[in-house]
């Protein structure tokens, strides 16, 4: 009983912030679906008489039909000849039922999680992707979950299908793979404020994988070969035009002392000297070849 109060009043809360129209169950609403001993009528209320008449000549034997008991995780909606009783879920713990004008079914009220099968979306930029994700949820009221949804279940995995495909429907393909949160946050609304109706609370969406076309990883890894290569280039570019300062200014520091290309040369003989190499370079100047031309 608690526990259908507090989700009444977290609806209550969450109806006030939201604009009319969205769906949300109140808790008039819930109380309109559980009706009171009085609905039943004539012909119920003898019915009830004689079922509680004979669980008492049956004593202590009907005891054991009586008494029902739900886990801690659990709540159990009674009904009385088809109707709810009032009061909301029973449980967790013992409650009573009459044997033969009483039914109860258990809701188990755990976090619930499931895989969405990948779905094929066509992008907002006309790209063909598969799109995986997974759903987290439970059951927050559990009348509602019982008297207006069939399978809450069954629902809620197609539903968070089709919001999916929806939702990626508006997205180009850089925004699927940069804005994974956004997409996953804005599926969390969308199916929260569905399944109010049903008495589901939505607590979180992932997207887990997307997979594009091979043709199309292909072309996206060729474009960013091309890229790094230009990168690549440039880089190149930029160290040549960076050697070929640092040798413009070696240039001219060795232009002002001409005992520096000696000692320049002399290094550069004992550097290849220390590799044991059996073959010497002699640079000769080129005013003696060109004299050597001459004649």
């Amino acid at each position: 009983m608690e526990t259908d109060n507090e989700a009444c009043a977290m609806k209550e809360s969450k109806k006030r912030d939201r604009p009319s129209g969205s769906g949300m169950y109140s808790c008039r609403d819930i109380e309109a679906l559980e009706s009171a001993n009085s609905d039943i009528g004539l012909c119920g209320w003898m019915l009830v008489i004689l079922s509680v008449m004979l669980m008492i000549l049956t004593l202590p034997l009907s005891i054991w039909m009586c008494i029902k008991i739900v886990k801690e995780y659990e709540r159990a909606i009674i009904f009385r000849l088809g109707r709810i009783l009032r009061g909301g879920a029973r449980g967790p713990g013992l409650f009573f039922i009459l044997p033969c004008t009483d039914s109860f079914i258990n809701v188990d009220m755990r976090t619930i999680t499931f895989d969405i099968p990948p779905q094929e979306v066509l992008t907002k930029d006309s790209v063909t992707v598969s799109v995986d994700g997974v759903v987290y949820y439970r059951v927050q009221n559990a009348t509602l979950a019982v008297a207006n949804i069939t399978n809450a279940d069954a629902a809620t995995r197609l539903l968070a299908q089709t919001t999916l495909r929806n939702v990626l429907g508006t997205k180009n393909l850089a925004e699927i793979l940069s804005d994974r949160e956004e997409i996953a946050h804005s599926m969390q609304s969308t199916l929260d404020d569905a399944t109010d109706a049903w008495g589901i609370k939505v607590e979180r969406v992932e997207i887990k994988d997307v997979k594009l076309p091979l043709q199309l990883q292909r072309a996206m890894a060729a474009e960013a070969e091309a890229s790094r290569e230009a990168r690549a280039k440039v880089i190149a570019a930029e160290g040549e035009m960076n050697a070929s300062r640092a040798l413009k200014e070696a240039s001219l520091v060795i232009a002002e002392s001409p005992s520096a290309l000696q000692l320049r040369y002399l290094q550069t003989l004992n550097t290849i000297a220390a590799e044991k190499n059996s073959t010497i370079i002699f640079p000769l100047p080129l005013e003696m070849m060109q004299g050597l031309l001459k004649r």
